[in-house]
């Protein structure tokens, strides 16, 4: 617990940069990149975010590398990017808000069809997701993807962003390297948690190395993959502890969950199976309807959900820490802030109402109307909303 509770409205340090309140819009991915770069409709996206009273705005996803991409459509980070990037870091500074790119290497993660390159993973395994086999990183490859989330972060910065978020979570590239389940590697990337942890730890260097203070970097890290055999709170607490010591990083956002293989463990609330059976084409329509409970368990949502596993990692570490999870008003807010957290991300809520927390500054009262029915999840293939306010 802090000694003295912050302010969720007051202005906060994050590493180099000043932020107009401990409120960030977490990374959400909008599906708004047609063509793999910033459009019009991006930029009004995170514009109205910012417009709406958060401190920072996070652009989901940038991904490092071609292949690093879930799907064709999104971001890489390359210097064609870049005046797109700086139109949108541009509008969101006209709003009074920082904005943050979302940097990572999608792996196991990645959708091999669209990206027309081979998936990469710690090791070799089928992607149940795409139903397609990944390939073994090789060391030159881990090496070359280290360097690209420098190159990432660099982009950014040029483009006038405020901060990186590197994605060590969801059993995406960094975070399947974590997993004891999924990395079943017998050289230095493997085996041992220290093994394991070597490429997130080395990827938070290369990029602080990269920028120096120029940005704010934070990191998003699974507390829990929340599947047997991966990665668990005690190890991950360990990796944290590693990341701090290190000094690369400047805030940790601590998440939950696997892309790969348990979605819903991260959003919580109910799983709209015919929406999102509804996004596909036969007979892979049939197969979300038929398999579907199988890979998006549910699990019930109830008001700041990770907070009880997110409290371990506030005792045992001293770094500046983002609680997400069922933030959504002014309650919540404060007890993110009394727990002794420095800033509360919200997602959803924001998307229904992305003027929630400016309502919220007036009136402490104003409540959320997100239902938690996840039917916003199925949008990110026509450009992510809530689908009952924006159907």
């Amino acid at each position: 617990m802090a000694d003295t509770v912050a302010d969720v409205f007051a202005p906060a340090k994050l590493g180099p940069i000043t932020l107009r309140n401990r409120l960030i819009k977490s990374a959400t991915f909008e599906g708004r990149t047609p063509e793999a770069l910033v459009s019009d409709d991006l930029v009004e996206f995170h514009r109205r975010t910012a417009a709406g009273g958060v401190g920072m705005t996070t652009v989901a996803y940038c991904a490092v590398a071609p292949e690093g991409r879930t799907e064709r459509r999104q971001i890489w980070m390359r210097a064609e990017a870049v005046p797109g990037l700086r139109r949108l870091a541009d509008a969101v500074h006209a709003e009074g808000a920082a904005v943050s790119a979302q940097i990572g290497h999608a792996g196991p993660v990645a959708n091999p069809a669209s990206n027309r390159l081979p998936a990469l993973a710690p090791t070799r395994r089928l992607n149940p997701m795409s139903m397609t086999m990944t390939r073994a990183a090789t060391i030159p490859d881990i090496e070359r993807v280290v360097r690209a989330h420098a190159d990432a972060a660099l982009v950014a910065a040029e483009s006038g962003f405020d901060a990186v978020e590197i994605h060590m979570g969801h059993n995406y590239l960094a975070s399947a390297f974590l997993s004891p389940r999924l990395n079943h590697r017998a050289d230095a990337y493997g085996g041992s948690l220290a093994n394991r942890a070597r490429m997130a730890r080395e990827v938070a260097r290369a990029v602080r190395d990269a920028v120096g203070d120029r940005i704010a970097i934070l990191a998003k890290l699974n507390m829990d993959d929340g599947v047997r055999g991966g990665l668990v709170i005690e190890e991950s607490l360990q990796v944290a502890a590693w990341l701090e010591e290190d000094g690369g990083l400047d805030a940790i956002e601590l998440t939950e969950g696997s892309s790969l293989l348990n979605p819903m463990y991260l959003f919580k609330g109910d799983v709209p199976l015919k929406e999102f059976a509804g996004v596909f084409p036969q007979p892979q329509r049939l197969g979300v309807r038929l398999l579907g409970r199988s890979l998006l368990r549910a699990y019930p949502y109830r008001d700041a959900y990770l907070l009880d596993d997110a409290r371990r990692f506030r005792a045992a570490l001293r770094m500046p820490l983002v609680l997400l999870g069922g933030i959504t008003d002014r309650r919540t807010m404060d007890l993110a802030m009394r727990e002794g957290f420095e800033f509360a991300a919200m997602g959803r809520a924001l998307l229904m109402e992305p003027d929630l927390p400016i309502r919220i500054r007036r009136d402490r009262a104003t409540a959320s109307r997100c239902v938690h029915c996840n039917k916003c999840m199925p949008t990110i293939y026509t450009g992510t909303r809530c689908a009952l306010t924006d159907p």
